[in-house]
């Protein structure tokens, strides 16, 4: 049997999730618009990191961010698909504190 409060942490964690995403795209569109409006070289600038740093660690965070957000969304699905809070590997019931912990959880932490 799922918490009672892991369809609200699944919401709340999808909310913030999804405003991290626009976060992130936004950061990524102003560093593209830095970059495109200045011819400067600053892949040889001593003073610290580069445009181009800076692009592919939000391009990553941003990856990390979307995969998040899938997991969230298939947790969602198999909680409305009745799922009943079991973990995949062993059958056990995953530990209330544990889904209230990591709402995407699909293993028991021995299984984990």
């Amino acid at each position: 049997m799922i918490p009672r409060e892991l369809p609200g942490a699944l919401a709340d964690l999808r909310a913030r999730t999804a405003e991290r995403i626009a976060d992130l795209e936004r950061d990524r569109s102003r560093i593209v618009a830095a970059s495109a409006a200045s011819n400067a070289d600053d892949e040889h600038d001593p003073e610290g990191q580069t445009i181009a740093w800076d692009r592919e660690q939000t391009a990553a965070l941003l990856r990390s961010a979307r995969a998040r957000l899938a997991e969230i969304d298939a947790a969602v699905a198999r909680v409305d698909a009745g799922w009943d809070g079991r973990c995949e590997v062993c059958g056990e019931p995953i530990a209330t504190g544990r889904l209230l912990a990591r709402p995407t959880a699909v293993r028991c932490v021995h299984c984990a």
